[in-house]
């Protein structure tokens, strides 16, 4: 089965690589020249784990190329899939489609033969059949179908999310399209991963409707944590006991400094436009979203507080910058919030993190440097602030970090460690709802 992903970003790339890996012949076709050329000398742009080995390993086997040419690709393929970016617009918060209704006109012309045209990229309710409209449009002759396969892949984990999924929804309108998509999908048949056959708009707005749930028990426990700071509760065990019940389970209750990434903050804001647009009110994803931004901004005030009231010539080690570990994208992570205003106030911040300090160094503030090994950057600091929990962070010599530091602060916003055993190495600790 011939497959085109348009898109070698993120989830084109995974994508593209897991279908390979499933024995299909997958072309990438991008844009860009640069990561074209890139990837074709097996230079990896992201950083995921397992990736580089996969697209090797397949580049390797004839399944996956990449081009930047869309006619010969679009012509020979049975499945063209549509991966590019999906970011929040500017000025209202609805998913900017320009570049999904860019690729639908422009692969329109190439198509020969049936093919399915499924939007892979997270798109609001409607765009299934404005791309069904815009290729009958550009060729009239085609025979094709539109469907819609949105994608659930957690950054850190997306090998393992594609090749063993909790479930694969396929939103279609006809049984070509179906049987098309279930035989691409077959080889999952043999770990019976559930497959959900829905209409296109059902399948839109489940990617929706998902992500905002889990973003919203993020921020629901993130409320709680300063109900427990104030009653003398501790969230950790609050959310414990909350998640032993099977109706509502124990992922997404880790109280912290705020969701962040590529998917919890633009997809909320697209919901809550897109139940505007249909005269709908959306609460709760609203009250998300500002106890999300909430909750970065009394992280800083929790740092200002742990330094005695002022954060001005202090010197501050952030250990983790990414916005979760196993990553390094940086969009919309809780260190973009908190460290600017740190800084603003005359903080001497210094940061380390895996993978995430090339991409820092373009969205934080200049006066920001960054250590090359964590010593570095605990050196003669103030306080020691754990903003991302990385595995290098969660063993820390403890004596040896006092020793570094000038002062004894250990703030720690993801609820790393225990108290007594901070406290009992000589630490001031802070931790969130605890």
């Amino acid at each position: 089965m011939n497959v085109v992903m348009i898109g070698a970003g993120y989830v084109g790339l995974v994508s593209g690589a897991c279908f390979a890996e499933f024995g299909a012949r997958v072309t990438c076709v991008d844009k860009s020249p640069e990561r074209v050329a890139a990837l074709s000398r097996g230079e990896i742009p992201i950083y995921e784990p397992g990736l580089d080995d996969l697209v090797a390993r397949n580049v390797a086997g004839g399944r996956l190329q990449f081009s930047g040419e869309l006619a010969g690709p679009i012509a020979a393929a049975d499945l063209v899939f549509i991966a590019v970016g999906t970011p929040t617009r500017r000025g209202d918060g609805h998913a900017d489609l320009q570049y999904v209704y860019a690729a639908a006109t422009e692969l329109a012309a190439h198509l020969d033969g049936y093919t399915v045209i499924v939007d892979k990229s997270t798109v609001p309710v409607g765009t299934a059949r404005e791309v069904q409209r815009l290729v009958r449009k550009a060729n009239p002759a085609a025979d094709f179908d539109v469907a819609s396969n949105p994608e659930f892949l957690r950054e850190g984990s997306a090998i393992g999310d594609f090749l063993r999924p909790d479930r694969v929804v396929l939103g279609v309108e006809s049984a070509r399209a179906e049987a098309r998509l279930r035989e691409l999908y077959r080889p999952l048949n043999l770990i019976e991963a559930p497959i959900l056959v829905t209409d296109l708009e059902s399948a839109e707005l489940i990617k929706y409707a998902a992500n905002a749930f889990l973003a919203t028990k993020i921020s629901f426990i993130n409320e709680i944590s300063q109900l427990c700071e104030a009653t003398g509760a501790d969230v950790n065990l609050v959310a414990k006991g909350m998640g032993m019940d099977g109706r509502i389970g124990p992922k997404f209750l880790h109280a912290g400094p705020g969701y962040g990434g590529s998917c919890f903050p633009k997809d909320t804001l697209a919901l809550i436009r897109i139940a505007q647009e249909h005269g709908l009110s959306s609460r709760i994803v609203e009250a998300t979203v500002e106890v999300n931004a909430s909750q970065k901004a009394r992280m800083v005030a929790k740092i200002r507080q742990a330094l005695g009231g002022s954060e001005a010539d202090k010197r501050i080690a952030v250990l983790g910058l990414t916005f979760k570990p196993e990553t390094d994208d940086m969009r919309d992570a809780p260190a973009l919030a908190i460290l600017p205003a740190l800084a603003d106030k005359g903080a001497q911040v210094v940061a380390h993190d895996p993978q995430g300090v090339n991409e820092a160094r373009h969205l934080l503030p200049d006066s920001v440097h960054y250590a090359a090994t964590i010593e570095e950057a605990l050196e003669n600091a103030d306080a020691l602030v754990l903003l991302t929990e990385w595995n290098q962070y969660r063993g820390l010599d403890l004596a040896r970090t006092l020793e570094l530091m000038r002062g004894n602060a250990f703030i720690d916003l993801r609820n790393v460690y225990e108290r007594k055993l901070i406290e009992g190495a000589g630490f001031a600790y802070t931790a969130v709802g605890r």
